[in-house]
């Protein structure tokens, strides 16, 4: 019998996407289950959020709402919660039918911006290190990629100004920016802010902005870029309910913006998902409507869990990077003598049954992540104190 021949012998996966294999969460979750070990990698809640907020998604399914395809742009209850919370937070006004889209969480909601708004050849200026899925979505939409890079100062990560500036070319397009910032948990100044914000008026530049942490600021405070003179209307404003509700597996996001860029936005998102999360959206529509009190124990109860381990970590041996926001920390593994972050997690189960994420990965430049490892603390106390307990024998 012949053997088979495919017709054309072109590699079978997209050029654009042939330098991302599996991520790394995949890989760092499933070595944690084969070890046993505590995974500090991935960064979701080992607990529910709000049991109202549970139980109005229950009530959502029993009573039929949300059950079939909901609206395209979201229903009309949670685009209303979101501008309402944009409005009563940041003094933000937007129109929940023309400037407002509910998405299937940030993830969609940063690809569907990005296929709309580049061309192929177009440069994107995103903060390095970043979340590996933005490397992804300006693959696929033909942009490329111009890292600025973060560099820890004086116990932090902190934004060179000059070097922003210095990345915006003829061919810039769009800067995609993430405050509060993961991996490093930075929080950006109003300062930094405004200047990021004159620069894109000078250079007329489309902003993205992924404000998933909004909520989790534990030193500083969260401004979004919107607000700044001349930004709501060349800004693109994307949060979630995932990091704020603790239900990361709903994947309900959404998208502020003028309304040029929020249709543009719309004309790619409806060829993704068209809908997703039907009952989920009532649940969250409620959820934005919890009470202040909230918001603070929230607040206050990672900032509790991120001192815990902080201080666990120090103690360890590691040279940390407290952050000002997120539910990350960072640390620098040359105090053990490596340098190597991806060797170092891949062991680090063996050594001691925890399981961490190494910083290169969000990298361009790998070299200037390598020794960097991050850590979550969206975990349990009791869980976290376990994973302490665990890290020092590092130190010995």
């Amino acid at each position: 019998m012949a053997a088979m021949t495919r017709p054309n012998e072109r590699p079978l996966l997209n050029r654009r996407l042939a330098e991302f294999g599996t991520t790394i969460f995949a890989e760092m979750s499933a070595l944690a289950l084969t070890t046993g070990s505590i995974n500090l990698g991935q960064g979701f809640p080992d607990t529910d959020g709000p049991e109202e907020v549970r139980e109005a998604a229950v009530r959502a399914l029993r009573e039929g709402r949300g059950n079939q395809y909901p609206p395209g742009p979201g229903i009309p209850e949670l685009r209303t919660a979101v501008a309402n919370h944009q409005q009563l937070r940041y003094g933000l006004t937007y129109d929940p039918d023309t400037e407002v889209l509910v998405t299937a969480g940030a993830t969609e909601a940063i690809a569907a911006s990005l296929l709309a708004l580049l061309e192929p050849g177009d440069e994107v200026i995103a903060l390095e290190p970043y979340y590996d899925s933005y490397a992804a979505c300006i693959a696929m939409a033909g942009g490329t990629r111009v890292p600025v890079t973060l560099r820890p100062h004086d116990g932090s990560y902190r934004l060179d100004l000059d070097e922003l500036r210095a990345a915006v070319t003829p061919r810039t397009r769009l800067i995609l920016l993430n405050t509060p910032h993961n991996p490093t948990g930075t929080v950006l100044t109003r300062e930094e802010l405004a200047a990021v914000a004159g620069l894109a008026v000078e250079r007329d530049l489309i902003v993205v902005t992924d404000e998933v942490y909004e909520h989790l600021v534990f030193e500083g405070e969260h401004i979004p870029l919107a607000s700044f003179p001349g930004m709501r209307e060349r800004t693109v404003t994307i949060s979630s309910a995932g990091k704020t509700f603790s239900f990361t597996g709903w994947k309900v996001g959404w998208i502020t913006a003028a309304p040029a860029l929020l249709a543009a936005v719309r004309s790619a998102k409806q060829y993704l998902t068209f809908v997703s999360a039907g009952p989920f959206q009532y649940a969250v529509a409620e959820a934005l409507r919890l009470p202040e009190a909230y918001f603070t124990a929230l607040r206050d109860d990672l900032r509790a869990k991120r001192d815990l381990l902080s201080a666990g970590l120090a103690d360890a041996g590691f040279e940390v990077y407290r952050p000002a926001g997120t539910y990350f920390v960072t640390t620098d593994i040359r105090p053990f003598g490596e340098d190597d972050g991806f060797a170092f997690c891949r062991a680090l189960p063996e050594r001691c049954g925890v399981v961490a994420i190494p910083n290169a990965v969000f990298y361009d430049h790998r070299g200037e992540g390598s020794p960097f490892v991050r850590f979550a603390f969206c975990k349990s106390f009791d869980v976290l104190r376990d994973a302490v307990a665990r890290l020092k024998g590092l130190a010995g």
